[in-house]
C-alpha cells in the first residue's frame, strides 16, 4: 500500500467511488487521480499514492502525467473548432493545405478519413531512427515520403502515432500557429484554465509523475490479440505502427520525450483537466459550440480494427462506446472519448451530463479500458442510478 493515502473529496451518495478508488489504490502500488463532473458541476474528485518511481512525492489534484493516447482526442477536437470556424472542411485533401503531403499517394487522403481512421497511413514502412520522433520537422518529411498501407477509404486501421503528427502539422497550417501545441494554449487550454500541455521546457518536467509498469497485472485479451498479430508478421503494419521506431514504446520519461511534441503520444493532463475537457463538450460552448457537438459521437467507422485486431466505432477523432466492459464509456448511447495505454481514460456521454477523467502513473497490459477504469465506470454510474430514483 502506499505511503500516500487518498484525499480530495465526492458529492454526497457518491462514497461508493472513493470505496473502489481506495481499493484500487491498495491493491498495487501506483499515483493515480479520479474526477467526474456532471452538468459542470464536479462530483468526484480524488488522487492517491506517489506521483515519483521512489514513492516520496504525494500525487496531488494538480499533477500531470503522460496521458498517451487520451491525448488523440484533443487533437481531434482542435481539427474540429477550426471546421467549425471554416478554416477546415472534413472532406477537404489535407494536400490542399499541406502539399508536400499528396506524395506517394496521398493526394486524396481527406481530413475526415485521418480523423476517423480510414487513411492507410497508420505507420512507417522503412526503419526510423530513434530520435526522429523528437524532431517535427523531421517527422512531417518523413510522413510526406510514405505512402499508405491500403487504398485510402476502403477498410478501418488505428493509426497509433502518425495521426497525431498529420492533424497536429493541418492545425498547424490552418490556424496560423507557431505549432500544434501554441493553437492548443490558446483555443483549448486558456478559456477552460487548464494546464494540458504537449511538449513542456525542461524547467516545468520535474513536477510531472513517472511512468511505470503496473506490478502484478496479467496481459488482458486485446494485447494478446496485438501481440499474436506483432509477432505473426514482424514487418507488417501492425507491429511497424507500434514499434517503428522503438522510441515510442520506451523512454516516456526522459527530458527528449516531455520536451518534444508528440501529439498523438506524449500530452499531458490531470484528471481534473481531462474531466473538464470533456464537460464542457458536453455542457457548455467554450470549446465547441451546440451545433459541432454532435461531431464528437457521431459514427463515422466501424469494423474490425486492422491494426488493433478488435472491433472498433469511431466517431472523427474520438472512441464511441460499444459493446464489451473494455470499450464501454458510461452509459450513454452518445459517450464518446478516448483510452490511452496502460490505462488513462477520458470521456463525455451527453445523456448523462458526464465528464470523466481517470489517470494514473502506473500502466497496466491493456489495450483500451483496463479494469480500473471499468471498476470505477461502474461505481459512478451506479451512484447516478441511485440519485435518480431518489
Amino acid at each position: 500500500m502506499s505511503a500516500f493515502p487518498s484525499s480530495g473529496a465526492v458529492a454526497p451518495g457518491f462514497e461508493p467511488v472513493a470505496h473502489v478508488f481506495n481499493e484500487i489504490l491498495a491493491e498495487a502500488p501506483q499515483g493515480a487521480a479520479l474526477a467526474v463532473y456532471r452538468d459542470g458541476h464536479p462530483l468526484v474528485s480524488l488522487c492517491g499514492g506517489a506521483r515519483d518511481k521512489a514513492e516520496s512525492l504525494a500525487w496531488q489534484p494538480d499533477t500531470r502525467v503522460n496521458i498517451f493516447s487520451a491525448g488523440k482526442a484533443l487533437v481531434a477536437l482542435a481539427v474540429l473548432q477550426l471546421v467549425a470556424d471554416g478554416k477546415l472542411s472534413l472532406d477537404q485533401p489535407i494536400a490542399e493545405i499541406w502539399p508536400a503531403f499528396a506524395a506517394e499517394g496521398k493526394a486524396g487522403i481527406t481530413v475526415r478519413q485521418v480523423l476517423s481512421h480510414r487513411s492507410g497511413v497508420n505507420a512507417f514502412h522503412d526503419k526510423v531512427a530513434d530520435s526522429a520522433i523528437f524532431d517535427g520537422q523531421q517527422v512531417c518529411t518523413l510522413i510526406e515520403r510514405e505512402a499508405p498501407w491500403w487504398q485510402p477509404g476502403t477498410e478501418q486501421g488505428y493509426s497509433p502515432i502518425l495521426y497525431g503528427w498529420i492533424l497536429a502539422e493541418v492545425v498547424r497550417r490552418a490556424s496560423g500557429a507557431a505549432s500544434f501545441n501554441e493553437y492548443f494554449q490558446q483555443r483549448i487550454a486558456q478559456p477552460l484554465g487548464l494546464s494540458i500541455s504537449f511538449g513542456l521546457a525542461a524547467s516545468e518536467q520535474a513536477s510531472l509523475a513517472d511512468v511505470g509498469s503496473l506490478r502484478g497485472t496479467k496481459p488482458e485479451p486485446s494485447v494478446l490479440a496485438l501481440g499474436r498479430a506483432m509477432k505473426d508478421e514482424p514487418a507488417g503494419v501492425v507491429n511497424k505502427a507500434f514499434t517503428n521506431p522503438l522510441s515510442l514504446m520506451v523512454g516516456t520519461n526522459s527530458v527528449a520525450w516531455r520536451s518534444a511534441e508528440i501529439p498523438a503520444a506524449n500530452g499531458v493532463s490531470s484528471a481534473l483537466d481531462l474531466a473538464l475537457v470533456y464537460s464542457s463538450l458536453v455542457n457548455d460552448e467554450r470549446l465547441l459550440t451546440e451545433a459541432s457537438k454532435s461531431l464528437c459521437w457521431q459514427e463515422q467507422s466501424q469494423g474490425l480494427d486492422r491494426i488493433l485486431q478488435t472491433q472498433m466505432r469511431f466517431s472523427l477523432g474520438f472512441m464511441l462506446t460499444q459493446v464489451g466492459k473494455d470499450r464501454r464509456l458510461g452509459r450513454g448511447n452518445s459517450a464518446f472519448g478516448h483510452a490511452g495505454a496502460g490505462g488513462c481514460l477520458g470521456f463525455g456521454d451527453p445523456e448523462y451530463g458526464v465528464g470523466f477523467g481517470f489517470v494514473s502513473n502506473q500502466m497496466a497490459q491493456s489495450l483500451l479500458i483496463d479494469s480500473r477504469g471499468q471498476r470505477l465506470i461502474d461505481a459512478v454510474y451506479s451512484c447516478l442510478e441511485m440519485d435518480a430514483k431518489k
